[in-house]
């Protein structure tokens, strides 16, 4: 199989150059793919807004089996032709044979991708469904990131997780992983959302003590409505603190005094770990711009978003 190059346009550095650049910190944007047509218009007028406020690099996501993949696919190259970020495509290895995942591989290859954040994924039914490999598949995201880095040229990303991995609840486990994903070929890290900073500079202190040297970017999920709260819990495999939690039901009855607060605290969380080192931050957009902006706007306030002048704006 010919190999695609991972070198960035001309002039433009690449996502690991940008993140080991400790006087400037990343920040890209998570995009879902839509169920229909009518979703990926919304999807397509958010990327072009979170487009003018200088994102390092967009991707969007992979569903479990692949069954997004074609939209996936077609949001990507949207992306990549439409605006002046990197691209990031996702791949995860749930529910599909090792033939399948190369052939979605040769497809980022054809939209000019970079870069692949490999992830294992979690099954069809969702993350509390027990994990079965394929028959034909790999059996974690080492062996993704392996089989990437041994056919293509592309820039690997892979997860970490500052909160415990909901199937092991074992962080030495979760750190000895992560420098495992290293030596497979990974180049960079983001996290799964979280919402305590100090879990995230464990989690550094933790993967750097076993010589895991990989940038590991945050994942930021601003909660905008309380419905949001037992979800992203599950997502992240961990109760939000009750310090988020109390916030926003203080507020719970004014809907918009709900997305301010969620919109507060993500600053804040954002805040402590730039000012902590963090080398990036990735923000979990749900497919809307209004409090990616917001929060980068603050960010700017405060001095933390160090991009050139010319690469943001206050949108």
């Amino acid at each position: 199989m010919s190999l695609v190059s991972s070198n960035p346009a001309a002039g433009q550095r690449s996502i690991t150059e940008l993140l080991a650049d400790p006087g400037r910190p990343t920040f890209s944007f998570e995009f879902f793919p839509p169920a229909d047509e009518a979703g990926m218009d919304v999807l397509r007028q958010t990327i072009m807004d979170l487009d003018h406020v200088g994102p390092d690099w967009l991707s969007v996501t992979y569903g479990a089996s692949g069954a997004t993949r074609d939209r996936t696919i077609s949001a990507t190259k949207f992306i990549k032709t439409q605006t002046r970020a990197q691209t990031v495509g996702h791949l995860t290895c749930a529910s599909q044979s090792v033939d399948q995942l190369l052939e979605t591989l040769s497809s980022y290859r054809a939209a000019d991708v970079k870069y692949i954040l490999a992830i294992r994924g979690d099954m069809p039914g969702g993350p509390t469904v027990p994990w079965v490999r394929h028959p034909q598949g790999l059996a974690n995201a080492t062996e993704l990131v392996r089989l990437i880095a041994e056919n293509f040229d592309f820039g690997i990303g892979v997860a970490a997780f500052p909160d415990l991995h909901p199937e092991n609840r074992d962080a030495d486990l979760d750190a000895r992983l992560l420098l495992a994903k290293q030596e497979a070929g990974a180049s960079f890290a983001v996290t799964q959302l979280f919402f305590d900073a100090d879990a995230y500079f464990r989690l550094v202190d933790r993967v750097r003590a076993m010589g895991c040297t990989l940038p590991i970017v945050a994942g930021i999920q601003p909660v905008t409505n309380l419905a949001q709260i037992n979800r992203f819990a599950a997502l992240s495999g961990a109760e939000l603190p009750e310090r988020v939690t109390s916030r926003l039901h203080a507020v719970g009855d004014d809907p918009a005094a709900v997305r301010a607060v969620g919109v507060e605290i993500a600053t804040e969380l954002s805040a402590d770990l730039l000012r902590g080192g963090a080398p990036g931050l990735q923000f979990f957009t749900l497919n809307r711009s209004r409090a990616t902006s917001a929060i980068l706007a603050n960010l700017r306030r405060l001095g933390l978003d160090r991009r050139t002048p010319a690469a943001v704006s206050d949108g």
